[in-house]
């Protein structure tokens, strides 16, 4: 297929962008020069990974009071790295984010894409991107939003990824003409509030050039990739309290919610019909009602209780007692911060089993220690 001019037909886009663009903390408003902090752009772009603008807004605005510049974050300890990030997911974008802040100090940033493709955490959307909003380098970013604009302007049939290369040599003049943040920011802003899944060719600065609009097409393409529907699986998710404190699952070094601090957790949940084991009036108990925990390849149906042991126990293996008081700023995941508001609320284990299902503390007790515990 040939492709007509892109700077002539993508050039209204830049007065719809000037018009149309939403208010971000992290773009400026004069976009022909260079950003004034490309750190600024570093951060925005590493938390976008994989989550929507809404979402990162009031985290990147709560990271940048905390880490303003690259000094501050380089120098920053685990624990309050993960607990600024905590609830984003994909929690080891923090620390790729963290290693590329080092590798800038020691470095400088680098001078062309692939000195920026080198950093940590970042790919070849990420560093197209930093690369033209940044430093104005007309560096092509394809995402999600980009593809979907591209496709259906083109007409391109079947999956779009493949044609990344000729689509970036494609967009090369177009991004020097208009200008590389200009134009990269006007075409993730139509990907996502008027070139959506679901489109509004109405509202679209294109439409008379649009493809996949004038042959009928904007509705289905690009086809949608197929993806492999999460595991569901169900957790008994516990906070169990004793005079030495709450029973902690420390922060592992990968895998799905490495650095954060956890409760311990059985697979399955409890089984119905256990009221029965579960009443110890030498255990105070309660259960709050679950709810459902959803990871990219997961989704959890969370069961979650509570325990106060009278007496003082060692630890199972692989989890620590952490001091009462400390509980409140540790870094956890959604699914573990929700059940820990829950732990720490004045009334907790007060009025009775509470209305979740109930749990079966023997059984529980005999799988963390192998024994029945009181």
């Amino acid at each position: 297929m040939t492709f007509p001019d892109a700077a002539t037909l993508l050039a209204p886009l830049g007065p719809w962008f000037q018009a149309a663009r939403r208010p971000m903390p992290w773009r400026m408003d004069d976009l022909d020069r260079p950003h004034a902090d490309p750190y600024v752009v570093l951060v925005s772009e590493l938390m976008l990974q994989q989550t929507q603008v809404a979402t990162v807004i009031p985290y990147f605005q709560r990271w940048l009071a905390r880490f303003p510049d690259l000094e501050t974050l380089a120098g920053a300890g685990e624990d309050d790295l993960h607990r600024f990030w905590a609830g984003l997911g994909y929690y080891r974008r923090a620390r790729l984010l963290q290693a590329a802040a080092r590798a800038v100090l020691a470095g400088g940033w680098p001078r062309d894409l692939a000195g920026l493709q080198a950093l940590p955490g970042l790919g070849p959307y990420t560093a197209a991107a930093l690369g033209a909003q940044a430093f104005q380098w007309p560096t092509a970013a394809l995402d999600g939003n980009a593809f979907r604009v591209l496709a259906r302007l083109l007409a391109l049939e079947g999956d779009p990824r493949p044609a990344a290369p000729a689509l970036r040599t494609w967009l090369t003049p177009a991004l020097v003409r208009i200008g590389p943040s200009r134009l990269t920011q006007a075409i993730m802003e139509l990907g996502a509030t008027v070139c959506a899944p679901a489109p509004r060719c109405p509202d679209c600065p294109l439409q008379g050039q649009c493809r996949a609009r004038l042959e009928g097409s904007a509705h289905r393409l690009p086809p949608a990739v197929p993806r492999t529907p999460p595991r569901a699986i169900d957790l008994l998710l516990v906070a169990i309290a004793s005079p030495e404190g709450w029973l902690l699952r420390p922060p592992a070094g990968q895998g799905l919610l490495a650095g954060l601090w956890g409760w311990p957790w059985l697979e399955p949940g409890p089984a119905a019909g256990a009221a029965e084991d579960s009443a110890d009036p030498e255990v105070p108990s309660r259960s709050w009602p679950g709810w459902v925990q959803v990871y990219t390849h997961r989704r959890e149906t969370i069961h979650p209780a509570g325990f106060r042991l009278k007496a003082p126990r060692p630890a199972p293996a692989g989890l620590v007692w952490v001091p009462a008081a400390t509980l409140r700023g540790l870094p956890m995941g959604k699914r573990d911060q929700r059940l820990r508001e829950h732990a720490l609320a004045a009334d907790a284990f007060a009025g009775g089993p509470g209305s979740g299902a109930p749990v079966p503390w023997q059984a529980l007790a005999e799988a963390l220690w192998g024994s029945p515990a009181s």
